[in-house]
């Protein structure tokens, strides 16, 4: 894989990302509150105020939002809490990650989550919070090879699937494979 890097969305950017938005549609939220009505600049300013934890709705928290990055075309994403509210706590975590399935088994969501980490370290994370949902084996792998230690499997109910919880501190070398 060439280097993967992680950096926030431009104006440029809007239709590849609103492209990926559709493609990973039913799978994974890839665009975390995005409306494709709403005008793109309109959307990166709801992303940056987020990051600054400011003119937050009910139930965010502060939260920095990036896109992977290979070659200039973008890969995945990751979405890396500041702080935990009560549901995050129990299910969501610190940190979300996803992965284009064209980019898939390549090691990107390995690289995802190492530089996110770095990025939750730096905002003050000592201890990250990672879940997943019980029948995702990649991404259980992809979070044990980033030093997660496993706590707890939960029911979340809701016709949800139970998910498993992982531990990380930030700056824990990776797992050879």
């Amino acid at each position: 894989m060439t280097t993967l890097r992680l950096r926030p969305l431009r104006p440029a950017d809007e239709v590849a990302a609103r492209a990926v938005h559709r493609e990973m549609r039913g799978e994974f939220n890839f665009l975390l509150g995005d409306d494709p009505a709403m005008d793109w600049n309109v959307y990166l300013k709801m992303l940056e105020d987020q990051r600054r934890g400011e003119n937050l709705p009910p139930g965010l928290v502060p939260a920095t939002f990036l896109v992977a990055e290979v070659d200039g075309q973008i890969v995945g994403r990751s979405s890396i809490r500041h702080e935990l509210n009560e549901s995050l706590a129990r299910v969501g975590g610190h940190i979300g990650y996803a992965v284009v399935p064209a980019h898939r088994r390549k090691g990107c969501a390995t690289e995802i989550l190492r530089q996110s980490l770095l990025v939750a370290s730096s905002l003050g994370v000592d201890e990250a919070l990672l879940t997943c949902d019980v029948g995702n084996a990649a991404s259980a792998k992809v979070i044990e090879a980033c030093g997660g230690r496993y706590e707890s499997t939960i029911d979340v109910g809701d016709g949800e699937p139970p998910k498993h919880r992982y531990w990380i501190t930030p700056g824990t070398p990776l797992t050879p494979r």
